[in-house]
């Protein structure tokens, strides 16, 4: 959806193109910019804001960079306003962990606290639907370990769906950065059908505490499951 041109207004200041930027992301705040809508043209922009082409195509390659629009190349393509930060942060703290800032340690003790936290809260906010959707998770991991298969990305999906259970945006986003280093590190080893099985078996002893709300049971259930993770890397 193409949008106004008139609520883009010229500014002034020595760093333009970051005040093109922080204007773009401050009506995208505020919801005048919305996921899906089409920005004009760099030429329009640059007449609404009073600026240089330049200036708005280094603000929007910001924007790109910070994962708040995409650009689309050829017919039909242009600058869209697209959430991706999530994406662009766990791409950092992926590169972060490459260039050896994060250890295997630090990342086990990390994830086990964080992850602590989000059962502690899926305990008390989880609803039907988001324990069929565990369910439903186990089952398909554990129809696939019936046919000598891994269930590796369902093994990761539980744990977001914990995240999304847990009714805490902030433990949503933690967790897939979470999610992003753990595949980083399973990328280094061959799949594991018999770790896959055991995830399979720990998931569902987990859910199962989790409905019946044996908080303490639940949550040594899963320190074990993630130290677990540990021989594995």
């Amino acid at each position: 959806m193409s949008v106004d041109n008139t609520i883009f207004k010229p500014v002034k200041t020595q760093r333009t193109f970051e005040e093109v930027s922080s204007t773009i992301k401050a009506l995208i705040f505020d919801g005048t910019l919305q996921s899906g809508d089409k920005l004009p043209t760099e030429t329009v922009l640059a007449k609404q804001f009073n600026v240089g082409r330049q200036t708005v195509r280094e603000a929007l390659r910001i924007l790109e960079l910070s994962g708040f629009i995409i650009v689309k190349k050829g017919f039909g393509g242009g600058t869209i306003i697209k959430d991706s930060i999530l994406n662009k942060i766990t791409d950092l703290i992926r590169d972060a962990f490459q260039m050896e800032k994060i250890s295997v340690d630090e990342f086990i003790l990390a994830r086990v606290a964080i992850e602590k936290a989000i059962l502690n809260s899926a305990i008390d906010n989880a609803d039907d639907q988001d324990i069929k959707a565990l369910s439903d998770n186990i089952d398909k991991a554990n129809d696939l370990i019936a046919k000598k298969k891994v269930a590796i990305d369902l093994h990761f999906e539980f744990h977001s769906l914990l995240a999304n259970a847990s009714k805490n945006s902030v433990f949503v986003i933690v967790e897939g950065a979470i999610n992003a280093i753990h595949r980083n590190l399973r990328s280094r080893t061959p799949p594991d059908f018999k770790f896959s099985k055991t995830a399979a078996q720990d998931h569902e002893k987990i859910l199962d505490a989790l409905i019946k709300k044996e908080r303490e049971k639940a949550i040594n259930l899963l320190e074990e499951h993630i130290i677990k993770l540990k021989g594995v890397y």
